[in-house]
């Protein structure tokens, strides 16, 4: 989000004609899902929220802002097909998969964000989703999380999130496997701390203990490696994952990119390029209203942490949710 909050200022900083041009191309990037009517009134209660005034732009619309607490589903899959996603390793539409789940909780004003990633290899209750063709999935028990993206995409994924948490998902955001490259790459790569060397040969990631600068590729790979840290398993990757996040937060604030155009829009379009977003942030002026909210939030401010799990009793390869640790987590979300 603070990647494309740069992105619209990208835009004032061309200004003109090529501003137009860079704005309608930025705009055309991002994709878009309608999560809430696929979804209708079946959700867990939303928590009233109250727009603020919208700030006039000289070079684009205004930026409507939305206060008050926020939930945000925030993926990241394989779900794109071609040439780039394929070569790191993606699959095809088809083959769906979302490895990466996290819920990003905004307290009212902004000062603090919870993160809670929720494990892929989670055994859940998949509810009965809507289907593209008008039809529905059948509710399913005791199958892995990520299922309910390869069933049902963005919207499924979102209904089974709000199933296991009670908790509304007010936006969604979905970032693919090249856009993600490629948005590091364009800042320039990522400073990571590992506190064991890393050896997987399945993410083609081989790291020693240490300091590291990591380009778009090797970032990626940190990313998604999970066999060669701790005990191989999603709860590995998920800590990798969470500083990443923290690292990339800070990449972006501390880049100096508003005076580098060249670099800035390269930035820009990686960011717009690699996203899916639901119809309330699916264009720069949303996705910047909200960035805008978030723009006095540091990474200390920022607390990562995963929702409490147990080994599952039928397999002890998965995973279920801890209780009561997890509903009082997830009701402290409300």
């Amino acid at each position: 989000m603070k990647a494309v909050a740069i992105a619209f200022g990208c835009v004032v900083v061309l200004g003109g004609a090529a501003g137009g041009w860079a704005y309608w191309h930025l705009e055309s990037n991002i994709r878009s899902v309608d999560i809430d009517k696929a979804l209708g009134d079946d959700r867990p209660a939303r928590v009233d929220l109250v727009a603020a005034s919208p700030s006039a732009s000289a070079s684009a619309s205004p930026e409507p802002v939305e206060t008050g607490v926020l939930n945000i589903l925030v993926l990241g899959s394989d779900s794109r097909s071609g040439k780039a996603n394929k070569a790191l390793g993606g699959g095809d539409s088809g083959g769906a998969r979302s490895d990466t789940a996290m819920v990003v909780h905004l307290n009212a004003d902004r000062s603090e964000a919870t993160v809670v990633s929720i494990p892929r290899d989670t055994l859940v209750e998949r509810p009965s989703c809507p289907t593209e063709s008008g039809g529905t999935t059948a509710v399913a028990y005791n199958v892995m999380f990520n299922s309910a993206y390869s069933v049902g995409g963005p919207v499924c994924a979102v209904k089974t999130v709000e199933h296991l948490t009670g908790v509304r998902m007010d936006h969604f955001l979905e970032i693919d496997f090249a856009g993600f490259a490629k948005l590091v790459d364009a800042l320039g790569g990522v400073d990571v701390t590992t506190d064991e060397d890393i050896d997987d040969d399945l993410s083609h990631l081989h790291l020693t203990a240490g300091e590291h600068h990591l380009g778009g590729k090797r970032a990626l790979a940190f990313a998604r490696t999970r066999h060669g840290v701790g005990d191989g398993s999603d709860l590995g990757r998920i800590k990798l994952q969470q500083q990443l996040v923290k690292s990339l937060a800070d990449g972006v604030s501390g880049s100096g990119l508003l005076t580098d155009p060249a670099r800035l829009y390269r930035v820009a379009d990686a960011a717009t390029g690699s996203l899916t977003a639901d119809t309330g942030l699916d264009s720069l002026s949303e996705l910047s209203g909200l960035a805008r909210s978030l723009s006095g939030l540091s990474s200390e401010s920022v607390k990562t942490v995963m929702m409490p799990v147990v080994p599952a009793p039928s397999d002890a390869n998965r995973v279920v949710a801890e209780q009561p640790g997890a509903r009082e987590l997830w009701e402290s979300l409300r």
